[in-house]
């Protein structure tokens, strides 16, 4: 089954190719000026609880990228996904597209976490106290409302 793609698939992919070409030349350009021992994790707070050397930059963007291929080619096989409902001839492009859209967001939201990671690591910061809580509840919420959603296209 293919679905055509929307506005809102064209945008989140566009926006999530920004964040990790954007992420990639913001290291290539500042990768000198980057210092050589650089946060490696932290906790929910945001403080620091590891420092690591700054080769470790390149991980995060590495994984970003990954997740965001992959979930772009998972998006295209709707077959495969858990819906949680049952799918009929009559409902099943309902709920594909709304799980799509739940997949896409999500994808949009993990790749900006990521970003965001990996530029307060490069500046050797701690994270915004904020910075968490408001990446969960933005997943939360959009999880909560496409489970709703989901229900009602069933």
């Amino acid at each position: 089954m293919r679905f055509r793609s929307n506005i809102f698939d064209i945008i989140v992919n566009i926006l999530c190719v920004i964040q990790l070409v954007g992420i990639v030349l913001y290291l290539i350009i500042t990768w000198s000026s980057i210092p050589d021992q650089i946060p490696g994790h932290f906790n929910a707070a945001g403080e620091v609880t590891r420092w690591d050397g700054k080769i470790s930059l390149i991980f995060l963007p590495i994984l970003a990228w990954v997740l965001f291929i992959g979930m772009s080619v998972l998006e295209r096989f709707p077959q495969v996904w858990n819906t949680g409902v049952r799918i009929t001839e009559e409902n099943k492009f309902r709920v594909y597209r709304v799980l799509k859209n739940l997949l896409r967001t999500v994808k949009l939201l993990i790749v900006t976490l990521f970003v965001l990671i990996t530029i307060f690591q490069s500046l050797a910061q701690s994270m915004p106290v904020w910075c968490l809580p408001v990446f969960l509840s933005l997943l939360f919420v959009f999880i909560i409302y496409n489970i709703f959603r989901l229900l009602r296209a069933r």
